[in-house]
């Protein structure tokens, strides 16, 4: 560890760059490489991350020599603007803040305007020529200092600032003079008092220090550490202090301040988007205080900055080869930009980036791919209002569409509201007159979110564009108080439910219905990369280096929503789904009551049709892609009826009387069914279940493949614990398979494998292998097994696990990689030790989610299979994996 715990940047030079981020954090790390690039910024220094970390493990003491080096750094900071900290005639006064290596927006906290007192007030207004700015100034430094530093409440300040204004018979804090100003200011130094037990600091190195220590302790406050958490940002050692001379937005009509992304966050559109205030700090802009004027006026209002900022804009885009989104500050005519970092964006937003950038040469296709999360992919695939629905009602606001997607909800107006409803299993749309971080819990929580102030760039916007929920922000014909929303004198209370339009900005009144997107050409593209990406994989020791993406379908219709989103095949269909058909569960019922094999042949044979049907219209619409098809794996119990009526009904069919039937239905009932009579079990004690199964497959290929279709079905037994079950049941589908090729006289290529799912056969998977032509690992049921959990009952304890790090992650959402992982490479290994070319992949959940795509690629896996709609999302991780471990 370097003993170098400040970076100096100013003047067209720095001490860091943008390779610094894990250090310098990723404000601090472009605040010294544009320095150094020639961009206007305003100098300052940046404490490491690394003393953060070592703040915390000293009890939240600085580490020796820190002060010392800190006090250098000012001292140089003072010749080079030609400024004292404090002074009384040209005071240098400093902005503290925050800056991890992961963006965490408005997640930790900021000082402005530090080095105010009651003599540098006067020197500010001397210097500014305007003494009403000072007192402004002056006034936010003391009620912000209260917030970030001390933790009081600024309620206080606000009643305060509401009753001057309500005295001068005034609307705005703009239409506050220097007297009132003043006076204010006054009040607020009482509030702080009583607030505190203690008068305002009035030395400018203490306050300093007191406001870099409240920056650090941020990091471990409760919405930072909640943002970490849900963006799944771990790994990092805590967050820089960046130290920076104040410049002015707001001395008057020549000043502003602004945001500004190098296109449209939303879209993805190479248009410059932004918003500004004149005459305002930073906070006005994003706490929604004000409502801003687009980027467009400036260029009316002030064309000169606007080709600067233009300019600055095209500057960093090349440099960074990224959206960037930037702050900037206007003092008087002079442009500085106070923060640029790769923007925050939308999935489509990130899409057309991606795309746009490589048409225009500054990316390749393979740059392009690691742009978007799989996160954003996701978001392309929000549900929308039914266009019809649409037509027929008519929206009762519109707001700006701060983040795309729809949702309908019960309307809650708190935070705390929308996780403690949503923990009831609702829906809810929090409706709010502004966000704050405070509120990223229920913002996570909800549905969606709509707001009655802010713009584009406000809380709300960007927080909601990061995580993917639909946001209507800024819709002023909406009033929130006391819990009831109004709109144009209607009123809609807690849990009413409203529908919104996050790419439109409308709001609609009830639960409105919605559909599924189609993928666009653009993303067809884009999608068309990670293909070509996934082919270049390349690993050691395997034939075939293909690393596939197959789904987990039961239908028809689901198998082709899946192959429109570029599936290669199915991975795993599960036949008990296709029972619980009305024409198929009264057969099958009459199948488990039959009271010997003949009667339940005889059920069988009417089931035999219906499946072949079914697999043929799967096979059908997978042409040309392999089918895994799983035989029979729930437990008998749970297909029996459990209404009276239909136990009367079953009794007749079978020709027993109910209390036979009742008695019949008691004894399939287990004390642990998920451990007992199922899966391949089912097939050594009922071979004939299995048998016709088999049967419908093979017949239903056969009749594809003389249509003219390919076809390649798989037979998947499941819950297979020794090899001795699946030679049995292998003999039995293979003697199956053989006689219905031989009858129907065609060709079909068949498999017959088993699915890895008790942790024994992943033991003894080199056994196994000998009767297997594939292994697929069944993860859902391999990760109840080896945890000893059962996934139904995990939520009574599991989130706790997670919230206090006992588990990393949910082990049914992402693959245990330590325990259950390594089953999976076990079992991998020591079946290809006995097939060195046997095909192995994963049908659990695990299948769609990235982490665990990436374990399977680096494991030897042939393919992932998952959910339809899970799909890109799939194909975008695998790319992504083989692009990580090249």
């Amino acid at each position: 560890m370097s003993d170098k715990r400040v970076y100096f940047f100013g003047n067209g030079k720095a001490e860091g760059s943008a390779k610094m981020k894990q250090l310098l954090g990723g404000k601090g790390a472009n605040l010294h490489e544009m320095s150094s690039i020639g961009v206007p910024v305003p100098p300052g220094f940046t404490i490491t991350t690394e003393t953060c970390r070592e703040f915390f493990e000293n009890d939240n003491t600085y580490p020796a020599g820190l002060e010392k080096e800190v006090m250098e750094h000012l001292e140089r900071l003072e010749k080079l603007m030609g400024k004292k900290l404090g002074d009384a005639k040209d005071p240098l006064l400093v902005s503290v803040r925050s800056g991890a290596a992961e963006s965490l927006p408005g997640m930790m906290d900021t000082v402005l305007n530090l080095g105010m007192n009651d003599d540098a007030v006067k020197g500010l207004a001397n210097v500014s020529g305007n003494e009403r700015f000072a007192w402004d100034a002056y006034r936010r430094f003391i009620q912000m200092f209260s917030d970030v530093v001390k933790g009081t409440s600024i309620e206080p300040y606000e009643h305060a600032l509401e009753a001057a204004k309500k005295a001068k018979g005034v609307e705005e804090d703009t239409d506050l003079d220097t007297s009132d100003l003043a006076k204010l200011t006054e009040e607020y130094k009482t509030i702080y008092q009583k607030a505190t037990g203690e008068p305002f600091p009035q030395d400018p190195v203490k306050q300093m220090w007191d406001a870099t220590s409240a920056v650090f302790g941020s990091w471990n406050n409760p919405k930072a550490v909640t943002y970490r958490r849900i963006n799944d940002i771990k790994g990092l050692i805590g967050t820089a202090v960046n130290i920076v001379s104040m410049v002015y937005g707001n001395l008057g009509d020549d000043s502003g301040t602004g945001v500004c992304f190098s296109r449209d966050p939303s879209t993805g559109e190479k248009v410059f988007y932004g918003e500004y205030l004149m005459n305002a700090q930073g906070e006005d802009v994003v706490a929604g205080i004000r409502t801003p004027k687009t980027l467009s006026t400036l260029a009316d209002q002030s064309p000169e900055i606007y080709q600067q900022l233009e300019d600055v804009r095209a500057k960093l885009e090349a440099h960074y080869q990224d959206m960037q989104d930037m702050e900037f500050t206007i003092q008087q005519g002079s442009l500085y930009i106070l923060q640029t970092r790769n923007g925050k964006r939308t999935g489509a937003a990130a899409i057309k980036v991606a795309v746009d950038m490589v048409d225009e040469g500054v990316i390749d296709e393979e740059k392009a791919v690691t742009r978007v999360t799989p996160q954003q992919l996701d978001q392309v695939f929000h549900p929308m209002i039914d266009p019809l629905s649409k037509k027929k009602n008519k929206a009762i606001a519109k707001g700006l569409n701060a983040s795309p997607g729809s949702a309908a909800g019960q309307i809650v107006f708190t935070a705390d509201d929308a996780e403690e409803w949503v923990k009831d299993g609702k829906k809810v749309l929090l409706v709010r007159r502004e966000t704050s971080p405070e509120d990223i819990g229920g913002m996570h929580a909800a549905e969606g979110i709509l707001t009655s102030t802010g713009g584009m760039t406000s809380h709300a916007a960007v927080v909601a564009r990061g995580m993917g929920t639909p946001c209507v922000a800024g819709c002023k014909a909406v009033e929130v108080s006391n819990k009831v929303m109004t709109v144009e004198g209607k009123q809609y209370k807690e849990g009413d439910f409203i529908t919104i339009d996050g790419s439109t900005g409308e709001v609609f009144s009830g639960e409105m219905p919605v559909i599924e997107p189609k993928v666009s050409a653009e993303l067809d593209r884009f999608l068309s990369w990670t293909d070509k990406v996934r082919a270049t994989a390349k690993r050691p020791g395997l034939t075939d280096q293909k690393f596939g993406i197959r789904t987990n379908a039961d239908t028809p219709h689901d198998t082709k929503v899946a192959r429109d989103y570029g599936a290669e095949g199915i991975g795993l269909c599960r036949t008990e789904h296709m029972f619980f058909e009305e024409d198929k569960i009264r057969s099958f019922r009459e199948m488990i009551v039959a009271e010997d094999k003949s009667a339940r042949e005889k059920a069988l044979a009417k089931l035999l049709p219906l499946q072949q049907k079914d697999f043929e219209g799967i096979f059908k619409a997978m042409d040309g892609f392999p089918v895994t098809v799983r035989l029979l794996d729930p437990p008998l119990h749970e297909f029996v009826p459990q209404e009276e009526a239909q136990i009367k009904e079953l009794a007749k069919l079978g020709g027993i009387t109910v209390d036979q039937l009742k008695a019949k239905i008691d004894s399939l009932h287990e004390l642990n069914p998920m451990l007992g009579h199922r899966g391949c079990r089912l097939g050594i004690t009922y071979p004939e279940i299995y048998d016709m199964q088999v049967e419908a497959i093979m017949k239903a290929a056969a009749a594809v493949a003389k249509a003219g279709g390919t076809v390649y079905p798989e037979v998947m037994i499941p819950l297979v614990g020794t090899y001795q079950e699946l030679k049995i049941l292998r003999d039995n589908a293979d003697e199956v398979a053989r006689r219905v090729i031989s009858e129907s006289g065609q060709k079909v290529e068949y498999k017959i494998g088993t699915m890895i799912e008790i942790p024994r056969a992943a033991l003894t998977a080199d056994e196994v292998a000998e009767h297997a032509d594939f292994f697929s690992f069944g993860t859902n049921d391999l990760t109840q097994m080896a945890f000893g959990y059962s996934r139904d009952d995990v939520g009574s304890f599991l989130p706790q696990y997670v919230e206090d790090g006992i588990l990393e992650y949910d082990p049914f959402a992402v693959l245990d990689q330590e325990g259950v992982g390594q089953l999976v490479k076990m079992g991998t290994e020591k079946g290809r030790s006995t097939k060195k070319d046997l095909k192995v992949g994963i049908c659990g959940e695990h299948g769609g989610e990235p982490k665990s795509v990436e374990f399977c690629y680096r494991t030897g896996l042939n393919y992932v299979s998952c959910s339809p709609f899970r799909v890109p999302i799939a194909r975008l991780a695998a790319a992504q994996a083989v692009l990580k471990n090249r």
